[in-house]
């Protein structure tokens, strides 16, 4: 028993740092849409 839960801990512990790597090195690109809203001055305080 104490062997399967020590193989499934290092599995988890493989999957988590291989998942940061990956978020880490994942070259996300910025969003390219162009959006425009109009705010009407009811939505600000004078």
């Amino acid at each position: 028993m104490s062997s399967i839960f020590r193989v499934l801990l290092v599995l988890l512990v493989l999957v988590v740092i291989g998942g940061a790597a990956a978020l880490a090195m994942w070259d996300i690109p910025a969003p390219s849409a162009k959006i425009e809203k109009v705010i009407t001055d009811d939505h600000f305080r004078h």
